[in-house]
């Protein structure tokens, strides 16, 4: 009988082989690695009860591992496939996003591992699109777009094969899965050939630049990947000495003294040469580099006050005079951990300290007085997740595209599902899942 490697072990080979094809493909992206490492080494120095909290949650080994990337498809049969591909890695949908409120023809999900022992083991994401031909207002540039994108097929056989030996065996042994990752990962390889002539290009393009993206070219490209800081701020201070020039604005929160969701930005996309069928030439803009900063999982009470005051606060012109401005709006978020354990404005994981092991919780005592006397220790979830402005506001600015509201912003959760072929997971029911699971190894019933 075959011995199946597991799928966490698959999941990081085939991140690390995805991290090395994008650093030679996009050599910005390794620089922007580089720069994140010192200064992920140098919060870490400068920290010690930061680096001694990633410590004791099993989150400081997984820094380094830690990326997203993203990618569109075209097509409900590519999303459906690409599903059956992350399943192989341990990767599950989670969350449901609408672009379109925010003119990007496209709804979301995020594939990712769920449990805690595959989150500390590698958290790889996969930020995932689905283009909206529907959106797509020229009735005959819709039908055109569906038949280029009905005659091609991004996954290579011997992928798909895997695929199948994996649904048919329950897992694939060590030979097949390094066949897997490099098969897999010709999925995500950039082409400068192009499927179409520079005609149907420059048609799609002007609909939308992200219509020509997932319609033009023969897989479905890694647009960017996304390494995890520790300071988003001096990131952003310093892409410039390292010849990198950031977008103008950090999406998401404020800096914080207990940070809360995600924090993004990015370099600008590649002008990348293109021949078009027809042996023309050209120029396309799509792949970027993208750097975030992860804070606290939030409530459902939590995101209801988050995008009240992201809403009220809007969108500055640079971004030293936006951040200033961010934070006056935030100073009606709490920023301390016990306010937003106590208001239930976010989500956390529960442990025994040392003293906790030593006299367990008894029956009758409060949950507040145990953390009080130092005998339970409570840190706030990592966000695993995504914010769809931040993500709308990334694509339009690296899309060199002007903010386009032309789409109609109508959600289709179900059309999306029915394309994927399963239901998306609710990422508030994982996080609720997972705080009341600490609690109970705390010998804790409720919070």
């Amino acid at each position: 009988m075959d011995h199946f490697l597991s799928a966490d072990a698959i999941r990081t080979r085939f991140s690390q082989a995805m991290s090395a094809m994008y650093q030679q493909e996009v050599p910005q992206y390794g620089t922007l690695m580089a720069l994140v490492h010192q200064v992920n080494q140098q919060s870490l120095t400068d920290n010690p009860a930061l680096k001694a909290r990633l410590d004791a949650t099993d989150e400081l080994e997984r820094l380094s591992l830690e990326r997203h990337g993203a990618i569109r498809v075209g097509t409900p049969q590519e999303l459906a496939t690409l599903r059956q591909m992350f399943a192989v890695m341990g990767m599950e949908p989670v969350g449901y996003y609408d672009l379109s409120q925010a003119g990007v023809p496209v709804h979301s999900t995020a594939f990712r591992p769920v449990s805690d022992a595959a989150l500390r083991r590698n958290p790889f994401r996969v930020f995932t699109s689905l283009l909206r031909l529907e959106l797509i207002e020229n009735p005959q540039l819709r039908e055109k777009a569906a038949a280029i994108l009905a005659q091609r097929d991004i996954f290579t056989p011997r992928c798909r094969a895997l695929i199948a030996q994996h649904q048919h065996r329950g897992g694939l042994n060590e030979a097949d899965a390094d066949i897997f990752v490099k098969e897999a990962l010709e999925t995500f390889r950039w082409h400068t050939l192009s499927t179409v002539d520079s005609v149907t290009y420059q048609a799609l393009s002007q609909q939308h630049r992200l219509v020509a993206d997932v319609v033009c070219f023969p897989g479905c490209h890694i647009n960017h990947l996304t390494p995890r800081t520790l300071d988003i701020d001096r990131v952003q201070a310093l892409m410039p000495e390292h010849g990198i020039t950031p977008k103008t604005l950090i999406e998401g929160p404020p800096r914080r003294a207990v940070p809360i969701l995600l924090r993004q930005t990015s370099f600008t996309a590649l002008e990348e040469p293109v021949i078009f069928q027809q042996g023309e030439t050209g120029t396309h803009t799509a792949r970027f580099g993208e750097v975030e900063q992860r804070g606290a999982a939030l409530t459902p009470a939590g995101r209801a006050l988050y995008d009240r005051l992201l809403a009220e606060a809007g969108t500055g012109a640079d971004n030293q005079q936006h951040q200033q401005h961010l934070a006056e709006v935030f100073r009606a978020f709490p920023d301390d951990e016990q306010t937003l354990r106590e208001q239930r404005l976010a989500w956390f994981d529960y442990r025994l300290s040392e003293q906790g092991e030593a006299q367990p919780p008894q029956p009758g005592e409060s949950l507040t007085s145990l953390i009080a006397q130092g005998r339970i220790v409570a840190d706030p979830i990592v966000y695993e997740d995504f914010l769809p402005v931040s993500a709308a506001g990334i694509f339009q600015s690296n899309l060199g595209d002007r903010a386009q509201a032309r789409s109609a912003g109508h959600a289709s959760k179900h059309d999306f599902e029915a394309a994927l072929g399963v239901k998306v997971q609710d990422e508030m029911q994982l996080y609720q899942a997972r705080q009341q699971q600490s609690l109970a190894r705390c010998g804790i019933r409720e919070a």
